[in-house]
């Protein structure tokens, strides 16, 4: 990580944050308000998060190199989707997935570890939208960026963006109402928008137990979510990386096991 030219691949002008703010969280020095914002709070100073918020983003471009290599590829850690350009919130900070996006299309800044790439799209099914994906202008008014939000329209955030595909699901939705809703909404942005990649956020608060969540999604829906959108992309030839979203569960194990799903899929499509 020390090694790693973080300002050029995270920060204007060859990235996509606001490099002030990009500064403020390396070096421990974001405002009460901008921690309060996030959620973190005190938190966000300790070394040990700001180092694993950076580790995040990188496993999400590694995964991308992977993905471009071999197709398939997936990170335990990522989706911090609710991050914008200038500030995190929702618990999010740094924003891996529009971070990957213009790294895997800007060939100069990769060293052409992934070349050809202009037209990425993001699949997002965690259970709040991904409105920080969905700010960064600048990569959606070049056509490098594209987003598909699949999410509950009653829960957070409550003021939502405009992405370029939203479907908003009704609290209580189960798993034929919202398998039904994906696959619509997959096949019609993979349509129209022609990916040449895909990140995948797979997130688990869809869970029907999830304390922050409100659908009624099993643990079998989300195997089926998450092997319907992995066998899709590779089906059509679209390098796709998975990465795990939102989850919350006062026990532990349970919500690992949950984020475990989409790796588990990612095998078995493999």
């Amino acid at each position: 990580m020390e090694e790693a030219p973080l300002y050029q691949w995270f920060a204007e002008p060859s990235g996509p944050l606001e490099s002030k703010f990009l500064s403020r969280v390396l070096n421990g020095r974001l405002t009460k308000e901008e921690c309060r914002y996030i959620g973190f709070r005190e938190q966000m100073y300790r070394p040990e998060l700001i180092r694993r918020t950076v580790l995040e983003v990188l496993g999400t471009m590694l995964s991308c190199q992977l993905a471009y290599q071999y197709g398939l590829s997936s990170n335990v850690a990522g989706g911090t989707h609710h991050a914008r350009r200038d500030k995190g919130a929702g618990y999010t900070i740094l924003n891996d997935l529009a971070i990957a996006a213009n790294f895997i299309t800007d060939e100069k800044l990769n060293k052409k570890t992934i070349v050809g790439v202009e037209r990425v799209l993001v699949i997002d099914t965690d259970v709040h939208q991904g409105d920080g994906t969905a700010s960064f202008s600048a990569l959606h008014d070049q056509n490098r960026l594209f987003t598909l939000s699949l999410h509950c329209a009653d829960n957070y955030p409550q003021l939502k963006a405009t992405s370029t595909y939203d479907v908003g699901l009704p609290a209580g939705c189960d798993d034929d109402e919202y398998m039904e809703a994906l696959q619509k909404s997959v096949c019609q942005a993979i349509s129209e928008t022609k990916p040449q990649f895909v990140l995948y956020d797979a997130g688990v608060d869809v869970y029907a137990n999830d304390k922050l969540g409100r659908l009624k999604i099993t643990e079998n829906g989300i195997h089926q979510r998450d092997r319907y959108v992995i066998d899709k992309c590779v089906g059509e030839g679209i390098p796709v990386v998975a990465v795990v979203g939102g989850g919350y569960d006062k026990d532990v194990n349970a919500l690992a096991r949950r984020h475990a799903i989409v790796h588990e899929e990612c095998a078995f499509v493999w």
